[in-house]
């Protein structure tokens, strides 16, 4: 439910922003589909070659491009990595917090409720 509620904020966010296009989507899904099966930590480390194929993005520049953007404008938090053994980190921390809010909000036991 979770990622469902994220992906749907991030649309509504997303639709005002006429820069974001089909491939900043496709990303965001595969950062959310990754994210989740991290457990939701964040930040988490990313697997550029298996979101690039869950997000259908065949070009590094083209991967590079997008995560940047989405980072630009708020969407994520991005930060490289170096050394290509351990990975970038990504933030969800927007989108960690008000969701943390919410589930306090139904106090149903917190952030883990709506897991």
């Amino acid at each position: 439910m979770k990622a469902e509620l994220i992906l749907f904020h991030f649309l509504d966010a997303s639709a005002e922003n006429g820069q974001i296009g089909p491939g900043h989507i496709s990303l965001y899904l595969a950062l959310v589909k990754y994210w989740a099966e991290k457990d939701f930590e964040d930040p988490f480390p990313v697997d550029r070659i298996q979101v690039m194929a869950w997000g259908k993005i065949n070009g590094r520049s083209t991967y590079q491009k997008y995560i940047q953007d989405l980072s630009r404008y708020g969407y994520i938090g991005y930060n490289p990595s170096c050394n290509h053994s351990r990975g970038s980190l990504i933030s969800m921390e927007k989108f960690s917090k008000e969701f943390r809010e919410f589930a306090n909000a139904l106090g149903k036991g917190g952030f883990e409720a709506i897991r």
